[in-house]
């Protein structure tokens, strides 16, 4: 199967996310996802949010990257990586429901299957993925990794 691997830089400068997201979308298209697919919405999120997190919590430039499958058939994940210069640990927090912010890594634990994070020689890096897989056009979901729900191509689980 053939990924492809693109990067963008990204300014320590809150105008940085809204580029970003603009950017992940033209990949997205570019890699067989449509804008217009339900849980293209959800990669664009997850950038969001890990974008935001870097600009407005280090102050450092950061690098985006998007690896998409190209394959139009298969099991495939899409992984969104964030890393930056600080050498801060991202620290999910719990806020009341009047809060403006901190609930970012919430929704990158709700919406992804997968996230993480890990130290690098100069900061940190910030991941998460999306399982994409197979399901036949009659279909409204499939199986995918484990018996987790798919709906338009993604796998999903109810939390």
């Amino acid at each position: 199967m053939q990924v492809l691997q693109v990067q963008l830089e990204i300014r320590p400068d809150p105008a940085e996310v809204g580029r970003a997201r603009r950017w992940a979308r033209t990949r997205l298209a570019g890699s067989g996802i449509g804008a217009d697919e339900p849980l293209a919405e959800t990669l664009i999120l997850l950038v969001s949010e890990l974008v935001t997190n870097a600009v407005v919590h280090t102050g450092h430039p950061a690098v985006l990257r998007l690896s998409l499958p190209l394959a139009t058939t298969g099991e495939a994940t899409v992984r969104i990586e964030v890393a930056d210069a600080s050498s801060r640990a991202p620290v999910p927090r719990c806020v009341d429901g009047d809060a403006t912010g901190g609930r970012g890594l919430a929704l990158v634990d709700g919406l992804a299957d997968r996230w993480g994070w890990s130290r690098e020689d100069t900061g940190k890096s910030i991941w998460c993925e999306l399982d994409r897989c197979t399901s036949s056009p009659n279909a409204a979901s499939t199986a995918c990794g484990g018996g987790v729900a798919a709906f338009q191509g993604f796998a999903y689980e109810a939390v």
